[in-house]
């Protein structure tokens, strides 16, 4: 693990201790939305019509610095979706990322699609927080997790109806981590060690993740012949953040990329 993803689970640890005190998991399972059925991310990447674009509400990050800071969640996501994104991803780490999990239940709150938690999970408690705050899939990085604890965490986010996106870098990651219990494979495009990025990463894993499983690019996608180079390999989702943040209108972006896929001859 390098040393930013190390401090970056180190604080997590340390938030964990906070947060289980101050909200105990029975007060997060009397949430409005623990019960309520979630809203398939695999179902509208699954639909041809809709472009695949996973369009991602990230305030800062470590490799690019200050995005969004200032953002409004209800604005954006709202744009984002209809601008023709076909689902939302949300930062919700506030040291590295300047999320929180209020970003994702204001995000929940003004839009039926599916929104995927874009975190660090490590702990079963969050889990249980994912579903609390209105989310319908849960990332899991394999890079941050044993086998066996990431194929833990992916089983009881299934058991309380979370679909389950699992983030590989090589093939090694998807043969030690995957399980039944996952919905969906992302291929991390970014080197998290030096923060390069290769697409090539994702053409080249195209061919190792198992049958049935929604594949999905992430990092580095900016250009149209980008997404429809990888729909060649199979991929069905496109996580792009940092693209769209870095424009002054991210809805138009999106716009700008769905419009682009659609004009280009294949």
């Amino acid at each position: 693990m390098n040393t930013i993803l190390k401090r970056i689970i180190q604080e997590k640890e340390r938030e964990l201790i906070n947060h289980k005190q101050l909200v105990p998991v029975h007060l997060m399972e009397r949430s409005v939305y623990f019960n309520t059925k979630v809203v398939s991310m695999v179902k509208y990447l699954s639909d041809e019509s809709r472009s695949g674009i996973i369009a991602e509400i990230k305030r800062k990050a470590p490799s690019s610095g200050p995005l969004g800071l200032k953002i409004k969640v209800e604005d954006l996501s709202i744009s984002y979706m209809q601008n023709g994104a076909a689902a939302l991803s949300v930062l919700t780490d506030k040291t590295f990322f300047g999320g929180s999990n209020q970003d994702l239940i204001t995000a929940r709150a003004f839009n039926f699609c599916p929104i995927l938690r874009k975190d660090f999970i490590i702990d079963e408690y969050q889990v249980i927080e994912t579903k609390s705050i209105g989310a319908d899939c849960l990332l899991l990085i394999a890079a941050c997790l044993s086998p066996q604890r990431c194929k833990a965490l992916a089983s009881l986010a299934k058991s309380i109806g979370l679909e389950v996106l699992l983030e590989v870098r090589n093939e090694g990651e998807i043969h030690s981590h995957y399980s039944d219990d996952i919905d969906l494979l992302g291929v991390n495009n970014r080197d998290l060690d030096d923060f390069s990025v290769d697409i090539s990463r994702s053409e080249y894993l195209a061919s190792f993740i198992p049958e049935g499983v929604i594949a999905v690019s992430e990092s580095g996608l900016r250009e149209a012949e980008d997404l429809i180079r990888l729909k060649g390999f199979g991929y069905k989702g496109f996580l792009i953040g940092t693209h769209f943040m870095q424009q002054a209108d991210p809805g138009k972006g999106v716009r700008t990329l769905v419009r682009g896929t659609k004009n280009i001859r294949v």
